[in-house]
C-alpha cells in the first residue's frame, strides 16, 4: 500500500528526522554586534506592574460623594435663608422709606400752612413795624428837642440874657416838649391797640395750627364750635368711589387697614392728584384757588376699602354746602 501511495514517492507521508546536535557538532555562530550593520535591533519592553485594586477603594468613593452631597445640601440651604433674609430686610427697609416719605409729605403740608399763616400775620405786622417807625421818629425829635433847649439855655446863661428871656425861652421848651410828649402818648395807645389786635389774631392762627384731629362725630362738632372753620363730613364706601365736598372732589383708590394707610385721588382746580399711603388721623392739608388759608382732610375711620373722615375750610369757602353744624341745627 504504501509503495502504491503516490504521495509517498516525494517522501510527503515520511516522518521528519531529529537530528540532536552535540554541542561539539553544532556549529559556532557569532553573534552579531548590535550596532553593527545588519545586526538586528532589540528593544526592552518592561511590563507595568499589576496593582492589586486597594481594599475598600469603592466605600471611600462612596463616602467622598456623599460627604459632597452633604456639603452641596449646606450650601443650597444657606444661599436660601441669605436670600430670605436679603429679601425680609429689603422689605423692612421698603416698609420705612414709605414711613419717611409719607412723614415729608405731611410735613411739607404743614410748612405750606404755616407759611400761608406766616404771610397773613406778616400783613398784620407791617402796620405794627410802621407805627414802632414812627414812635422811633418822635422819640428822636424829642431828645433832639431837649439838647437844642438845653444848649440854648447853656447860651443864654453864658451871655448873663435877662430873666425875661430866660423865662421866654423856657416857655417855649415846655410848650414844644408839651406837644411833642401829647404826640409820643398817642402814639403809645396805637401801639397797644395795635398789639392787642395782634395777640388776638395770633391766638385764633395758634388754634389753628395746633392740629386738633375729630375721630368721632361728636369731636367734630365740638371743634367746629371752638375754631374759626366750617367742617364737611364724608364717606368713601368702596373701591373708586367718588363723593364731591364743595368744589373738590374726593376718590377713594384702596385701604390697607393693617398698616392703617389709605390712598385717593384729590381733584380741585380741574386738577386730580394722587395722595398714595396716607395715614389714618392723620391732617392732609392742600390750597385751592381763592381760599385764605389751607385746606384740610382728615380720615379718621378705615376699614376694608372703605373710609370716612372731614374736610375743614377756612370760614364760609364752601357757602352752598352743608357743613357739619349745619347736619344738626342746634348743635
Amino acid at each position: 500500500m504504501a509503495e502504491n501511495d503516490p504521495t509517498s514517492m516525494f517522501g510527503l507521508n515520511d516522518q521528519p528526522t531529529r537530528r540532536v546536535a552535540t554541542p561539539e557538532q553544532a556549529p559556532a555562530v557569532q553573534a552579531p554586534v548590535q550596532g553593527q550593520p545588519g545586526a538586528p535591533q532589540y528593544v526592552l519592553v518592561q511590563q507595568a506592574p499589576q496593582t492589586a485594586p486597594a481594599a475598600g477603594g469603592g466605600k471611600g468613593l462612596v463616602l467622598l460623594v456623599v460627604v459632597l452631597a452633604i456639603v452641596t445640601a449646606v450650601n443650597l440651604v444657606m444661599a436660601f435663608m441669605a436670600r430670605n433674609q436679603f429679601s425680609d430686610y429689603a422689605s423692612k427697609q421698603a416698609d420705612e422709606v414709605n414711613l419717611l416719605t409719607r412723614r415729608i409729605q405731611d410735613s411739607d403740608a404743614q410748612i405750606a400752612q404755616l407759611h400761608g399763616q406766616l404771610q397773613v400775620t406778616s400783613e398784620k405786622l407791617g402796620v405794627t413795624q410802621q407805627d414802632l417807625q414812627r414812635a422811633h421818629t418822635l422819640a428822636a425829635d424829642v431828645q433832639k428837642q431837649q439838647e437844642t433847649q438845653v444848649a440854648q439855655l447853656n447860651q443864654a446863661i453864658a451871655q448873663k440874657a435877662s430873666s425875661d428871656d430866660l423865662n421866654k425861652l423856657q416857655t417855649d421848651s415846655n410848650a414844644k416838649i408839651g406837644g411833642l410828649s401829647t404826640d409820643l402818648a398817642g402814639t403809645k395807645q396805637d401801639l397797644a391797640n395795635t398789639k392787642s389786635e395782634f395777640t388776638n389774631a395770633l391766638t385764633g392762627t395758634k388754634g389753628e395750627l395746633k392740629g386738633d384731629i375729630a375721630r368721632t362725630h361728636d369731636e367734630l362738632v365740638a371743634l367746629a364750635h371752638k375754631t374759626d372753620r366750617d367742617f364737611f363730613e364724608f364717606t368713601l364706601p368702596r373701591k373708586k368711589a367718588q363723593q364731591k365736598v364743595g368744589t373738590i372732589t374726593l376718590e377713594l383708590d384702596k385701604t390697607d387697614p393693617k398698616k392703617n394707610t389709605y390712598s385717593l385721588f384729590l381733584t380741585a382746580d380741574d386738577k386730580r392728584t394722587a395722595h398714595p399711603d396716607c395715614a389714618l388721623n392723620s391732617p392732609l392739608w392742600f390750597y385751592v384757588q381763592g381760599a385764605p388759608l389751607a385746606l384740610e382732610l382728615v380720615v379718621n375711620k378705615l376699614g376694608k376699602d372703605t373710609i370716612s373722615g372731614y374736610v375743614s375750610t377756612p370760614k364760609g369757602f364752601f357757602p352752598n354746602t352743608t357743613n357739619v353744624l349745619g347736619q344738626r341745627p342746634g348743635a
